[in-house]
């Protein structure tokens, strides 16, 4: 294997793994603070599809981004209202969620756009522009001609070329990886990896991530202490919606040129299991879905690969990611401790 086939495989790893990254510290907020939330697929899902389609109708990747934080965001809303206000079980809540999403997508996709619940691609051409033309007209009348070609700019995340990438190409080694690796990916890949040190800041080194962290544990000694444990663990499951919007915007409008039925692919399931391995932990986090990240771009390179004795077979290439997310579960499960307030309604006592 030459340095380009591993650069390239990395360079996948890095784009892959970017929904994982988001949605696993998702995530570890919500369940840091005491609510469990394998809702985490539906909102992503969710966000993907609000993101595509005001993305689609508007030309505008940031009014997509918009909307799919907010799509996020009214899931996130239904799940603390169920599990919080109304103390319900939070489990039941979350496939609820996941559930409805994966219906309620497909049924406004086909709605909307008549495609079979997918999405315009977000490509320039005559299917995206009939579908922008009408809201370009509309915004015209409302703030004039420059207004409208303010607002309609492009319809996904293009790719960014950090400084200095191609005079350091020539270097050894550290100037393929930083020109072909760490550069050319989009901003939200790069707010991923912003979020890591800030997550590990906002729990360890805040006010906040203290009694978020507390709330988890110990939501009583919180509450004697005249904090509301409701408000906080609100705050947690409003923090896990926006990112798990930011995940599956990327999903949408970065990763790929649109929205398809399913696009999550189960990857919020993977993000939990990446959290167990990471045990709650956001750097532990990081490795963790770069790990899923690696054997999903190894997938995608060698469909089958050959091993000299035998050849593994696409589909087992295929399956790679989701078997490590079961042996994750069962190996590591009863190793890693969860917060011991987790998946309980919280009671105040009178």
């Amino acid at each position: 294997m030459d340095l380009n086939t591993v650069l390239q495989i990395l360079d996948s790893a890095v784009r892959l793994m970017t929904p994982l990254l988001l949605a696993c510290l998702a995530g570890l907020y919500s369940e840091r603070a005491g609510v469990f939330d394998i809702g985490l697929e539906g909102k992503m899902l969710m966000a993907a599809f609000s993101a595509a389609t005001v993305a689609a109708l508007t030309g505008n990747v940031w009014l997509g981004l918009l909307a799919g934080l907010l799509g996020a965001l009214m899931l996130s809303a239904v799940h603390g209202i169920a599990s919080i206000t109304f103390r319900g079980n939070q489990l039941i809540s979350g496939v609820a969620i996941n559930f409805l999403a994966s219906g309620l997508t497909v049924l406004l996709g086909q709605k909307i756009f008549g495609l079979g619940g997918r999405t315009p691609s977000l490509t320039p051409g005559a299917e995206l522009e009939a579908q922008v033309n009408p809201f370009r007209t509309w915004l015209s009348g409302v703030t004039g001609p420059d207004g409208a070609a303010a607002l309609t700019a492009t319809p996904r995340f293009g790719e960014i070329t950090l400084p200095l990438a191609e005079t350091l190409r020539g270097v050894p080694v550290i100037g393929p990886l930083y020109a072909e690796v760490i550069s050319g990916h989009t901003i939200l890949v790069y707010v991923a990896f912003g979020m890591v040190p800030l997550t590990w800041w906002v729990l360890y080194r805040t006010r906040f991530g203290l009694r978020l962290r507390a709330v988890g544990e110990n939501p009583a000694s919180v509450d004697t202490a005249g904090v509301s444990v409701t408000r906080l663990r609100f705050a947690a499951v409003a923090i896990a919606g926006l990112l798990c919007g930011l995940a599956g915007a990327y999903l949408a409008t970065g990763l790929s040129a649109g929205f398809v039925k399913e696009m999550t692919a189960g990857r919020g399931f993977i993000a939990l299991a990446a959290l167990i391995f990471a045990k709650w932990r956001p750097w532990g986090a990081l490795g963790a879905t770069f790990l899923f990240g690696l054997l999903e771009a190894v997938a995608n390179r060698y469909p089958n690969l050959d091993l000299g004795i035998v050849t593994v077979p696409s589909m087992f290439m295929n399956a790679l990611p989701y078997i490590l997310t079961v042996i994750i579960l069962a190996g590591f499960v009863g190793r890693a401790i969860p917060p011991r307030a987790g998946g309980e309604p919280y009671v105040k006592e009178r």
